[in-house]
């Protein structure tokens, strides 16, 4: 089954309601960076990869929609576009890369060339860049797969957290995307899928995305991992991620942290598919990147379901830091980098 997390469909982005999966299935239509940081900000869109994806493409929205003004209320409207796209979720650097990247684009086609520097041109150009920052993320989850699918062996038991699959991207995935390249190239991979409390991906989202390829996938709850490594039933952890600092400490789904340090525990190697475009080398370490966090409702139950008791005090960070020293290696499009550290991440910037 070929997933398009998103795609543009007569002039406007079309994006999976995945609040509502695996029990409907549903694109919703945005037309202006309002609604697509909305949409963002609901986790009608979620993973960093297609977060960014979407924001590129709101920036286009925008753009399209003020195409007809005069060129000063066309990039007061570009401004107020980036602003609220930016401030729709604070962790994935994703998101941020791909408003840099349109604003950049933005700037080159304003000025030095004539006739490049009407509001419809510069829409075009935008659009544009949105579709090529798509088609770009696709092509790079399939070289991380290539990459990763040789760290799996024939036969491995790989447990996932969260969904690091073509949902969280434009397609193919980076976790799921390296276990689906294992799987083309023969090898008998089986998943088992962490329920990802309390937003529920992996049951909700990864479990469906193996079902309808036909990968064999056993959901647990969060709280199983460790029982299943200590009876040597997991041969690899393979995880996404949102953010990557400069020393490569890890930024993932709450959750991720304890998974890292039961593999430790159980010498068993855990691997973070990490686009570059993830890595943030501005922040020094996972210490200083933002957490968010959520609505309460998230944990006192699930949609109309509340099964907490009244009144009780409630803590919902979306994220955790994983530090670098229990990452047994990053997976990129430009290969795998063991015992990633701040050198080992540099050097990869450099031969890129």
């Amino acid at each position: 089954m070929n997933i398009e997390t998103l795609r543009w469909s007569e002039g406007r982005l079309e994006m999976i309601d995945q609040r509502v999966l695996p029990s409907q299935f549903r694109y919703l239509p945005y037309t202006n960076a309002a609604e697509v940081a909305t949409g963002i900000r609901d986790m009608v869109v979620r993973g960093a990869p297609a977060i960014g994806v979407a924001a590129a493409y709101g920036v286009a929205l925008e753009a399209l929609q003020q195409q007809h003004q005069t060129i000063e209320q066309f990039t007061q409207a570009i401004h107020r576009g980036l602003d609220v796209l930016a401030a729709s979720r604070p962790t994935a650097v994703n998101l941020f890369w791909a408003l840099k990247r349109m604003r950049q684009r933005w700037v080159a086609v304003s000025n030095p060339e004539p006739h490049t520097d009407s509001p419809a041109a510069i829409a075009q150009a935008l659009l544009a860049e949105a579709h090529g920052i798509c088609a770009e993320d696709i092509a790079i989850n399939r070289a991380m797969g290539a990459h990763g699918e040789k760290l799996l062996k024939n036969g491995a038991r790989v447990l996932t957290h969260c969904n690091a699959g073509a949902l969280a991207t434009a397609g193919h995935g980076t976790a799921l995307g390296v276990i689906r390249s294992a799987v083309a190239a023969g090898k008998k991979i089986s998943v088992i899928a962490d329920e990802t409390r309390p937003f529920l991906q992996g049951a909700r989202l990864t479990a469906w995305e193996l079902v309808q390829e036909n990968i064999p996938v056993t959901l647990i709850t969060d709280n199983m991992a460790g029982h299943l490594m200590a009876q040597g039933d997991i041969d690899a952890v393979v995880v996404g991620t949102d953010r990557v600092s400069a020393n490569g400490d890890v930024v993932n789904k709450i959750g991720t942290y304890m998974l890292a340090v039961l593999a430790h525990r159980h010498r068993i190697p855990f691997y973070v598919a990490c686009p570059l475009s993830t890595i943030d080398m501005t922040i020094l370490s996972g210490k200083d990147i933002p957490i968010e966090e959520r609505h309460i409702d998230e944990v006192r139950g699930f949609r109309n379901l509340h099964w907490a008791a009244e009144g009780v005090a409630i803590r919902n960070p979306a994220f955790d830091v994983t530090p670098a020293d229990l990452v047994t290696a990053l997976i990129t499009e430009k290969g795998v980098v063991s015992q990633p550290n701040e050198q080992r991440l540099r050097e990869l910037f450099r031969s890129n």
